[in-house]
């Protein structure tokens, strides 16, 4: 396979170099059809006056002049609409204020642009200003889209395990709005270069790359400006790769820093904790998903729900637990309250391993590698969580629960994908560490009851 894929990526190479010679064959066909390098400078004409250029430390000053504001600028672009879009995120009228100045922001040509900026400014730093103001929009928008189409089930999972700030950002809203950052970086980086030389090229600030194009136009020096062209293309496609780059491998790391993060809290549950309910609507938009039910569960207690699918047992679970409103009835729970859950479908980070998911939400005194070799092989631990069965999977999810500080964990068929044996398995691993939680349980299996010594609630 290792192979098969070298194989592929040389082909491809090979590919783009052939298509980029035909040009460049096409274009020095062309000079020579002209006859006049005044005209059309060939690439080997250009190719001559970069050989001319590059030692001279005349260059590398217009270089780094331009690529200090240009880089600047973006960066500064960045940081401004990553503030703005979690600020707009958090805020309907953040929101309302901020999309009509960026949207015209998004609509003005750069041109006019700088010609403002160059009344109010004057040209040393009119491009990092005009990069900055074009790059500012395309990221704002696309970084708000990712945090408006974050997984609502991810969402709920980090919400229901009170995830500590730091890992919510890292391993939820940072790989949620990645792809819409890297499809906006494509776009917006290789567009910082264009928009900034052509900031240049208006206002002419001495020492930069646009002036010496400038200089070169006004010379007849052809050669010379198709060499600075070749210079700002190439120096675009390397900043372009190198940032692309950065924030593509942002990501899991990002995550796996968040794992190795300590805990917050140890794992000793609240003694006082309390659940009860009476008379209890569960639904949605107003219709009741099942007859009206009562609780009281204290430290230490359990409950199975068992009915068919679509009784209402998962509504209830959401309910208590505060994801989902009560329709009706009165529903308590102890302050400050820690919850865990494994829901009934599979939710994990899938990129992290097994050992990062669950040390995520790790109590700080969880012996993390040691809960999950209870369940898993050990090859199973240190590989991402999407190549694994979907047992595995849930053993995983399984051992998180535990694991997480929590006074209160909630089953919503936990055993779902397990054959008899890791069943079992399961069901031992819960008697173990269940450690005077209050547990409840939503399953379809009578012995379930049984083996966690729980009363039952049938619902439908």
């Amino acid at each position: 396979m290792g192979n098969d894929t070298s194989n592929i990526r040389a082909r491809r190479s090979a590919t783009r170099a052939i298509a980029v010679l035909f040009w460049i064959g096409v274009w020095q066909a062309a000079s020579m059809a002209v006859g006049s390098e005044f005209i059309l400078a060939g690439p080997l004409d250009a190719a001559r006056a970069l050989v001319r250029l590059v030692p001279s430390p005349a260059f590398w000053e217009h270089i780094s002049f331009s690529s200090l504001r240009i880089v600047g600028g973006t960066m500064a672009s960045y940081a401004l609409a990553l503030a703005l879009a979690a600020l707009a995120w958090r805020s309907a009228a953040a929101r309302i204020l901020i999309s009509p100045a960026l949207t015209a922001i998004k609509s003005t040509p750069v041109a006019c642009v700088v010609v403002v900026l160059l009344i109010w400014f004057g040209s040393m730093n009119v491009s990092a200003i005009a990069v900055f103001l074009m790059a500012l929009p395309g990221v704002y928008f696309s970084v708000l889209k990712g945090l408006d189409d974050l997984d609502p089930k991810l969402v709920e999972l980090f919400d229901i395990h009170h995830a500590r700030r730091a890992v919510r950002l890292c391993a939820l809203i940072w790989p949620g709005v990645l792809p819409y950052l890297v499809a906006a970086s494509e776009t917006v980086l290789s567009m910082s270069w264009k928009a900034g030389v052509a900031a240049e090229l208006i206002g002419v600030p001495d020492g930069s790359i646009g002036e010496r194009i400038y200089q070169a136009k006004l010379l007849l020096e052809t050669a010379d400006l198709f060499a600075w062209t070749i210079v700002v293309v190439a120096i675009a496609w390397v900043f372009e790769r190198a940032a692309l780059a950065l924030i593509r491998a942002s990501w899991p790391a990002a995550g796996r820093w968040a794992a190795r993060r300590v805990a917050a809290e140890s794992a000793a549950p609240a003694g006082t904790a309390a659940l009860r309910a009476n008379g209890l609507v569960v639904g949605y938009r107003g219709h009741a998903a099942c007859a009206a039910v009562d609780l009281d569960l204290t430290r230490g207690d359990s409950l199975c729900l068992m009915g068919p699918s679509g009784a209402g047992k998962t509504t209830i679970l959401c309910t208590v637990c505060g994801l989902t409103p009560a329709l009706g009835g009165t529903l308590t729970v102890t302050d400050r309250t820690r919850w865990a859950a494994v829901f009934q479908e599979a939710r994990l980070v899938d990129d992290l391993t097994a050992v990062e998911n669950v040390t995520l939400f790790a109590a700080a005194d969880a012996d993390v590698r040691g809960l999950l070799s209870e369940l898993l092989p050990e090859d199973a631990l240190e590989v991402p969580v999407r190549e694994l069965s979907g047992g595995q999977r849930r053993r995983v999810e399984l051992v998180r629960a535990f694991a997480a500080p929590a006074d209160i964990v909630l089953l919503d068929e936990p055993f779902g994908g397990l054959d008899r044996a890791a069943h079992d398995g399961a069901l031992a691993f819960i008697v173990r560490h269940r450690n005077e939680r209050i547990l409840i349980v939503s399953t379809h299996d009578e012995g379930d009851a049984a083996a966690l010594a729980a009363p039952t609630l049938r619902i439908g």
